[in-house]
């Protein structure tokens, strides 16, 4: 019969807190990088571009904004839920918590694929905060998929230790 401490730690996976800090670090990037961008949109301000040409032409082109409002401020929000939910995590320890956090990162995921063929097939300029934000999405994606990875792999364990 699992011990009780056995079942514990098969139904509270433990993940590895360099993949959760990792996550936290990828979140913070993106939201600092859309933050910045939407800032300097209200503002006004073109953002400097300095390695690659292609920013202004990017962020003042009509996909830049959804019914006024600029993507980047959705991605700032995107990136902030994501960071509210690891610190409840940190808080609370609960795999669910890092579950719907993992899940919502295919949303950036799939945002992020269009507005990169939006640059290079449609507006014909990319915008290097884009790109910072891209990689941002896709490190989160995968860090998500790793943690989706290790809490089922923890679920089979769970179910196989379990005696009827």
């Amino acid at each position: 019969m699992t011990s009780l401490k056995n079942l514990s730690a098969t139904l509270f996976p433990k993940i590895p807190k360099w993949i959760v800090a990792a996550f936290f670090i990828s979140a913070l990037i993106g939201f600092s990088d859309a933050s910045f961008l939407a800032i300097e949109h209200y503002r006004g301000v073109m953002p400097p571009c300095s390695i690659i040409s292609g920013c202004e032409k990017v962020t003042t082109s009509v996909y830049s904004e959804i019914f006024g409002i600029p993507l980047a401020l959705f991605g700032a929000i995107y990136y902030f839920t994501l960071l509210i939910l690891i610190i409840a995590y940190f808080d609370l320890k609960k795999a669910i918590i890092l579950k719907i956090t993992a899940l919502i990162t295919s949303i950036g995921l799939l945002a992020s694929l269009y507005f990169m063929y939006l640059q290079v097939f449609i507006i014909k300029a990319v915008c290097l905060y884009c790109m910072i934000s891209a990689v941002a999405s896709i490190t989160l994606f995968v860090l998500g998929m790793i943690i989706l990875r290790r809490l089922s792999l923890s679920a089979g364990q769970y179910y196989d230790n379990i005696d009827l």
